[in-house]
């Protein structure tokens, strides 16, 4: 028996590449695999190498987690990726990815990609979201494949596990990873009409780099946090909250007594944007946040 993992799976399509080797092979799965199992990129797996283009699966090895979207298992990191513009940014995208990767249980980088179309107050905006995130806990890398900036930062995060890259369509997920690994993705243009990336990532595979992988998969313009947690778990993954202990452990962080998350959004201390996106996932309101002076200037 000889233990492989599976690097791409395209339709019913399984490749599967033996570490020991260095090789990849078409994988079949057989019995009881076939019939009982369903097969991810990312899988490690069992079997026998029949001959120079075959692998015989004959068991999938338990994993340690399975994401929906992308179709990827045992998966370490995430680097979610947003544009300023070009497409424009999105924040309550990027707090819903982070709060489901969190939930998840996977180490979470934030990449500005295309810096270099910044000019002038674009920049500024660029600086204050990232010190938000920056300021709340989170690993912010910019980067650009034509400048190369932030290029050697970003590949040195990835050198161990499995990385998957995440983010909507158009915000240069394949082009990093072509500049970071050296294998030429395909990769589409924005729509000029809507700003909005031509989705080209077709298939989910897993290229080798250093010790580990790197994911390309399809990308998405929308995630609900509710989706994969209850509306109580939604707080415990905006690690800015995590710094107050408030009266009541299972404060919801709203009109509570003694809840000194609010107080701190109206110091100023947590900003009122992750705040709103907060409000927003759990689909709740609260009227006192009119009231506090850096939320009316937003």
């Amino acid at each position: 028996m000889a233990e492989g993992i599976v690097v791409e799976r395209a339709g019913q399509k399984l490749t599967v590449l033996v570490p020991e080797e260095g090789k990849t092979y078409r994988g079949i799965p057989l019995g009881k695999v076939r019939k009982k199992e369903k097969i991810f990129a990312g899988d490690r797996v069992e079997g026998r190498v029949v001959d120079n283009s075959t692998f015989a699966i004959e068991r999938v090895l338990e994993r340690k987690n399975l994401l929906i979207r992308p179709p990827i298992a045992n998966v370490d990191r995430v680097v979610i990726v947003s544009t300023l513009k070009n497409p424009p940014f999105n924040n309550f995208l990027l707090d819903n990815l982070l709060v489901v990767y969190d939930h998840i249980g996977l180490e979470q980088v934030i990449v500005f990609n295309k810096v270099d179309l910044l000019e002038g107050e674009e920049k500024e905006e660029l600086k204050r979201w990232k010190d938000i995130y920056s300021n709340a806990g989170y690993r912010v890398i910019e980067t650009s494949t034509q400048t190369k900036e932030g290029i050697r930062e970003l590949k040195e995060t990835l050198t161990e596990g499995t990385t998957i890259f995440a983010g909507s369509s158009g915000v240069g997920k394949s082009s990093l990873i072509s500049e970071i690994t050296g294998v030429d993705l395909k990769t589409g243009e924005i729509s000029k009409k809507s700003e909005r990336g031509k989705h080209t990532t077709r298939e989910v595979r897993l290229i080798p780099f250093e010790r580990g992988f790197i994911g390309d998969a399809p990308g998405f313009s929308r995630v609900e946090a509710l989706n994969f947690m209850d509306k109580e778990e939604v707080r415990l993954h905006f690690p800015e909250f995590l710094k107050y202990s408030c009266k009541f452990t299972d404060c919801l962080h709203l009109e509570e007594e003694g809840c000194q998350v609010r107080e701190a959004v109206i110091r100023g201390e947590i900003p009122c944007v992750r705040y709103k996106s907060y409000l927003k996932m759990i689909k709740e309101f609260v009227p006192w946040l009119a009231e506090v002076p850096a939320c009316k200037e937003e």
